[in-house]
């Protein structure tokens, strides 16, 4: 008798003080992927119970059973809408309120994705009174580092207003805007980055060591007091938990951080890229930011170059992606430029195009071929059916070199949809280069007035000192 009520008092504390819980990005203000599939999970103090989850969009029951106190299941959600609610029912309910239903994005990377209207943004006043959007919602990730693969991570999402997107990342903020207002879909943004910190703490640190190289260039970085420089760790805490969560796509800003180990970021890059779809499962598109020009204490200033290199060549090998370029509004005395209104529509407009299908110019000239003609070369572009245009009189930062490999400043002009290089000091040239410095400030632009990135015909060595 002593022994069956033991029994019973056990059972009922268990009944009286079980829990069931789920991460914080599954919460009140959500914005859940229409149109698909999307997994919801948590954890539960009774390890094998009966989970039913109901979304009020449908009120389709769909029943699982936990797992050693984990559970997960998939629901089906309709076209952009909402309000909607989601009840997780067990030994205990859980109700989800105020979820909208449309498209979710996750913006990362370093202190430009992070950087908020608070920290510096043109017309900051005036953008900040009309941020009214409650169909768009914003969940900030704290900033934490783990050295180990986390669950769960900080943070909870909000309804845009003024005030919570003074706080929220201008970027993320102004490319869900612009996607809002064509879309008519609710948007919701996830904003997950660190200022300073070098791409290799966003990737799985056991993905990255597979690769000698980037092994060695990742132990080459100098520690920070002021964020992460060991590989993989803002990963394990701030992306990780966050894989199951069904998204639309990544936008990214990053790369100053990783002027120290410039070569190396034409492998880690794309590989940050590889390594998250295969976390999510899933081609997801992957649109960036070429780093803007400014004004670094480097020897030779083409540390910079060499990064918004990597970042072209990302672009032309790896499916799915697209590049915004900024050398047209960049601050060669302000590494955070102040005008994130444009760099948040250019990123929308690969995403308007590329993955909403909208017929829209998304892109600024990207270099495509050459052909040498007696003392001159002829560029070829890319996304230049719109035409070229320069802002100015002539066009600026054309070099050309020849046999000895030496760049000199070169006179170019656009002849139709091309651009001619020449300069009186290469009889024979060889190869040219555009932009192809820390500090360039180009004025070549498509008919739409967006920018050419900056490039290089030549596979030759460069020094960095």
């Amino acid at each position: 008798m002593k022994h069956f009520l033991t029994i019973i008092l056990l059972f009922t504390i268990q009944i009286c003080f079980g829990k069931i819980w789920m991460p914080s990005i599954l919460s009140d203000n959500m914005v859940l992927q229409q149109n698909s599939e999307v997994k919801i999970w948590g954890w539960t103090t009774s390890t094998n119970e009966t989970i039913t989850m109901t979304g009020s969009w449908d009120n389709k029951p769909v029943v699982i059973k936990a797992h050693q106190g984990v559970w997960s299941g998939k629901i089906t959600t309709p076209k952009g809408g909402g309000t909607y609610t989601l009840a997780i029912s067990g030994h205990e309910e859980i109700v989800i309120k105020n979820i909208l239903i449309g498209e979710v994005w996750l913006g990362s990377g370093q202190s430009n994705m992070q950087w908020t209207p608070e920290n510096g943004l043109e017309n900051v006043s005036e953008e900040i009174k009309n941020a009214d959007f409650p169909n768009i919602r914003f969940f900030s990730v704290l900033r934490k580092k783990s050295k180990t693969p986390q669950d769960d991570l900080v943070g909870e999402w909000v309804v845009c207003t003024p005030e919570t997107m003074r706080n929220f990342s201008s970027v993320a903020y102004f490319f869900g805007r612009e996607l809002f207002k064509n879309l008519k879909v609710p948007i919701g943004l996830i904003n997950s980055s660190w200022g300073g910190t070098p791409v290799e703490v966003w990737i799985d640190k056991d993905v990255l060591y597979k690769d000698d190289e980037l092994k060695i260039a990742a132990k080459k970085l100098n520690e920070n007091g002021n964020w992460p420089t060991t590989a993989g760790v803002n990963f394990n805490a701030m992306i990780n938990p966050i894989t199951k969560f069904n998204i639309a796509g990544f936008i990214w800003y990053q790369g100053e951080s990783n002027r120290g180990n410039p070569f190396a970021y034409y492998k880690s890059f794309p590989l940050l890229i590889k390594d998250w779809r295969e976390k999510w499962k899933k081609e997801l598109p992957f649109y960036f930011v070429q780093i803007a020009p400014y004004r670094y204490d480097s020897v030779n200033n083409v540390a910079a170059a060499v990064v918004r290199d990597a970042q072209l060549k990302t672009m032309l090998t790896t499916p799915n992606t697209g590049m915004v370029v900024t050398n047209d509004i960049g601050n060669l005395e302000n590494i955070h430029p102040t005008n994130k209104q444009d760099v948040g529509k250019r990123l929308a407009l690969w995403a308007l195009a590329k993955t909403y299908q909208k017929d829209i110019v998304y892109s600024g000239p990207v270099y495509k071929s050459m052909a040498i003609k007696n003392n001159k070369i002829m560029v070829s572009f890319d996304y230049a059916n719109s035409g070229l245009l320069i802002e100015g009189k002539a066009l600026t930062e054309f070099y050309i070199a020849g046999e000895d490999k030496k760049f000199y400043p070169a006179k170019a002009k656009i002849v139709a949809d091309k651009v001619q290089v020449w300069s009186s000091k290469v009889k024979k040239p060889l190869a040219v280069r555009f932009a192809f410095t820390d500090t360039a400030l180009p004025n070549l632009l498509n008919g739409k007035g967006l920018p050419a990135s900056a490039f290089r015909t030549d596979n030759w060595e460069i020094q960095l000192e």
